[in-house]
């Protein structure tokens, strides 16, 4: 039964059909062959996943980002991340990075954060004279740090499936996103000294700094509400979501006063097509995930590498290698909740933190975004830029470097997960 939904699963992907479809078509189609069980499970399980009270925070942050992101906050916040770092070699591009960075405490989407910033930033830093593969490149991985920065849709999904807390989860991701913008921030710098980009040597101007931090200030405070009301346990990460929803209309009334009747139902819209889309997956993976411990498939996997591999330390390296090669082919949120179930318990056996499991799972499959073939934000980027996805590749490679060494770095060192 499960050898017929794998070749059914990747035999539909290979004909492009959506993943969400096509992990209920692949588990459907296992019942149907297995004739062990009935076919109205499909339906059960899809259902039952979705009775879930946490499982409200994710329209709502998704709702609260589309709400933020929309109106003359994503100027300001452009504005001050500009006003940081333009100064610097390499400056325009480490404007998309401190921007994905600052745009993470929002959004928490990294397909968002791409589509914004990207159409925002490319085009100026083409005008300036960056080669378009590089800026569509910059784009394309920096855009994964805001899955990293609460609020986080990749967090709340693996805090479905392992049943860790979603206020750990959201403090320990703030480490590896500083990290990976530091990291590509410096890949910037490199390569502007490299291969002489452009360079404007605008002198600071505190007093503008200041007053662009100030007007940003609203969208910089949403992380540090989220970890403050969830660190200290005042409200749960469901309540929270409602609260970040208020405070993003009451930003858009009384900061900046551009909250519109149109610009709300918009937000409204946009929120409940990519809910739509996640909760899909979310429903189509609770089929192939109950089916997977019905035939006590993680149990199996995690007996098969104690007694091939032995070793934990080679047992991380093969989880970071079928990660990678996963996320080159299966959008990140679907890939949680396949892998999660599989690798929770190969990650008790070895002794693995799970808060750890998840930093090491989002940090790996975030590489995916931005791999051919099937590369989210690779594919976004590229065509903002009117780049080609092998020019974008091509300049991809020292920005892989950084996102490696940052997943080794948490897959082997669990002192940075605390």
């Amino acid at each position: 039964m499960i050898l017929i939904m794998i070749l059914a699963f990747f035999g539909l992907l290979a004909l492009a059909i959506p993943v969400a479809h096509v992990l209920v078509i692949a588990s459907g189609s296992a019942i149907l062959w297995g004739q062990e069980l009935p076919l109205m499970l499909v339906a059960q399980q899809m259902v039952n996943q979705t009775q879930s009270f946490p499982m409200l925070a994710l329209p709502f942050f998704i709702l609260a980002g589309s709400l933020m992101m929309s109106g003359r906050l994503g100027e300001k916040l452009i504005g001050f991340a500009t006003e940081l770092v333009q100064r610097y070699r390499g400056g325009l591009g480490s404007v998309s990075v401190v921007g994905s960075c600052v745009f993470g405490g929002v959004s928490g989407s990294a397909v968002a954060d791409a589509t914004a910033l990207g159409g925002m930033l490319i085009p100026w830093q083409k005008r300036e004279g960056y080669p378009a593969g590089f800026t569509a490149a910059n784009n394309a991985a920096a855009a994964t740090i805001a899955i990293l920065i609460p609020p986080s849709i990749p967090f709340i999904l693996y805090s479905l499936v392992s049943n860790v807390s979603v206020a750990d989860l959201f403090l320990a991701g703030v480490l590896p996103g500083l990290m990976l913008t530091v990291g590509f921030v410096a890949v910037c710098n490199l390569s502007a000294r490299l291969r002489g980009f452009p360079h404007t040597a605008t002198p600071f101007d505190g007093a503008k700094c200041r007053k662009l931090f100030i007007q940003a200030l609203p969208a910089l405070l949403m992380p540090v509400l989220i970890l403050t009301l969830l660190r200290f346990g005042i409200a749960t990460p469901t309540e929270v979501s409602v609260i970040a929803v208020f405070y993003a209309i009451a930003a858009g009334v009384f900061v900046y006063r551009d909250m519109t009747v149109r610009r709300f139902s918009q937000a409204l819209i946009a929120a409940g097509v990519a809910t739509g889309v996640v909760m899909l997956v979310i429903m189509g993976s609770a089929v192939v995930g109950w089916l997977m411990t019905y035939a006590q498939v993680p149990q199996q996997f995690a007996e098969w590498c104690l007694e091939t591999l032995k070793e934990p330390w080679l047992i991380i390296l093969a989880m970071i290698l079928i990660m990678m090669v996963a996320g080159m082919f299966i959008d990140l949120p679907a890939a949680i909740l396949l892998l999660g179930p599989i690798f929770v318990p190969l990650a008790d056996a070895i002794g693995l933190d799970l808060m750890q499991l998840g930093l090491m799972m989002v940090l790996t499959l975030a590489i995916g975004l931005y791999t051919p073939p099937v590369g989210t934000t690779l594919f976004i980027s590229s065509s903002i830029a009117q780049s080609s996805i092998v020019s974008t590749t091509r300049e991809l490679w020292p920005f892989y470097g950084v996102a490696l060494i940052t997943v080794l770095l948490f897959s082997y060192v669990p002192v940075l997960t605390l």
